[in-house]
């Protein structure tokens, strides 16, 4: 498997993806155009975050999104892992694990970050004991939120 940052030749395979995601685990119809533009945003700019694939014989099994988070009180950038999906035929076989582990390396060469958080939907609880397995931290805060 590889693991590797996105590129703009991904860019529709991103959007199927995070279209599939939403509908998967909330039963959310995303507007198709909206999110082909905020992925062409973030493939236009790293700052907004970077796209990663997991790869498998030459085909994208897997995305995910990173951003960044600022800690004023670690004085360093935290990464937050976003808009993960693995195909469904692909899931339990480790794909997820790889692609975090190679984030983990990241942050653990790069002295400016600091480490790794994610959320995920409340009901997803497949999700949440996979993150559990490798050995994430779910009890320490509840996220809240509000959107115009």
């Amino acid at each position: 498997m590889d693991i590797r940052q996105a590129n703009h030749s991904e860019h529709s395979t991103i959007v199927d993806f995070q279209i599939r995601m939403a509908k998967e685990t909330e039963d959310l119809g995303l507007n198709a155009s909206t999110v082909y533009k905020g992925v062409e945003s973030v493939l236009n700019d790293s700052n907004k975050g970077i796209y990663y694939v997991a790869e498998l014989e030459e085909k994208v099994v897997a995305t995910l999104l990173t951003t960044y988070e600022w800690s004023d009180w670690r004085n360093g950038m935290v990464l937050w892992i976003q808009s993960v999906y693995v195909l469904p035929e692909h899931r339990g076989n480790g794909v997820y694990k790889a692609m975090y582990l190679y984030l983990k390396s990241k942050v653990s060469e790069d002295p400016g970050l600091l480490g790794l958080r994610l959320y995920v939907e409340k009901d997803n609880l497949n999700a949440q004991k996979v993150y559990q397995k490798l050995g994430m931290d779910g009890e320490h805060y509840k996220m809240y939120e509000w959107f115009a």
